[in-house]
């Protein structure tokens, strides 16, 4: 597995981000404080030169993550009636009558799948985890895997399902192991690419916990590959994101490809 194709952050990356506003997915602002009194730190400056083209990219994708998108169950009710009549359109668009007695439900239907397909807009990760973080003496490694995911492919609308792995290096702080369930959860039950899934879940338990390190591997099928164009059944999307130690001392890393494979 290439690890060094993806662009990744460091634990002291993520640290030095200064006050909890600033962090990539935005959500933990009552779960890391900053000392009362104490002053808000500006970025270390750059030598000339010294943003390369990485850096920049992950600037980018930390600025996305800035800004989620949420939704609410009002939100939902109002919008249901414009998402049904959207999908009566699409029916029509595709030469079906939706006034058979077969598709009279389906405009519905489809909406609410939709909204629950997405329902991870509705949710924020302080919420999940704000009661979930004890103080703990362990430094030895946490995994969990084979954790079941769905998502939606962003760019066709068509599902994307597989296998996530999660381990981490506790540093005095762990998560209750099915937070780490629900972190997934979250971040993939929204429109997704899988790039963008692996980073976002290793980023906030990073976020939530600072640990010394965060090992994040999805292993999954992306159905417009097995349903449309190239049509392979069998094809699998493997990702990883390594943060910390994981990523920094490869027997840290090995062992932990190691023991999800096992």
């Amino acid at each position: 597995m290439e690890h060094s194709k993806q662009t990744q952050y460091t634990s002291k990356e993520i640290k030095e981000s200064g006050d909890s506003s600033s962090v990539p997915n935005g959500h933990f602002d009552g779960l890391v404080k900053r000392p009362a009194g104490g002053p808000v730190r500006a970025p270390a400056p750059q030598p000339p030169g010294a943003e390369c083209g990485s850096h920049r990219q992950t600037n980018a994708v930390m600025e996305s993550w800035r800004e989620e998108r949420t939704r609410s169950v009002e939100d939902n009710e109002m919008s249901l009636p414009s998402l049904a009549a959207a999908y009566t359109t699409i029916l029509r668009g595709l030469g079906e009558d939706p006034q058979r007695q077969g598709l009279l439900k389906t405009p519905w239907r489809a909406a609410t799948a939709m909204q629950f397909f997405t329902k991870g807009y509705q949710e924020k990760i302080i919420d999940v985890l704000n009661d979930a973080i004890f103080d703990e003496d362990h430094d030895e490694m946490v995994i969990v895997k084979d954790i079941d995911m769905f998502s939606m492919c962003e760019h066709h609308l068509v599902p994307i399902f597989g296998r996530v792995h999660i381990g981490y290096l506790p540093n005095k702080r762990v998560l209750g192991l099915s937070k780490l369930a629900r972190i997934v959860e979250i971040y993939s039950r929204r429109l997704q690419v899988q790039e963008r899934l692996t980073k976002q879940i290793a980023v906030a338990i990073t976020e939530a916990l600072q640990p010394t390190g965060v090992g994040v591997v999805i292993e999954a099928t992306h159905m417009c590959m097995v349903m449309r164009g190239v049509q392979k059944m069998n094809s699998k999307t493997v990702t990883s994101t390594m943060l910390g130690v994981f990523r920094e001392d490869p027997k840290t890393r090995d062992e932990f490809l190691t023991l999800i494979r096992s």
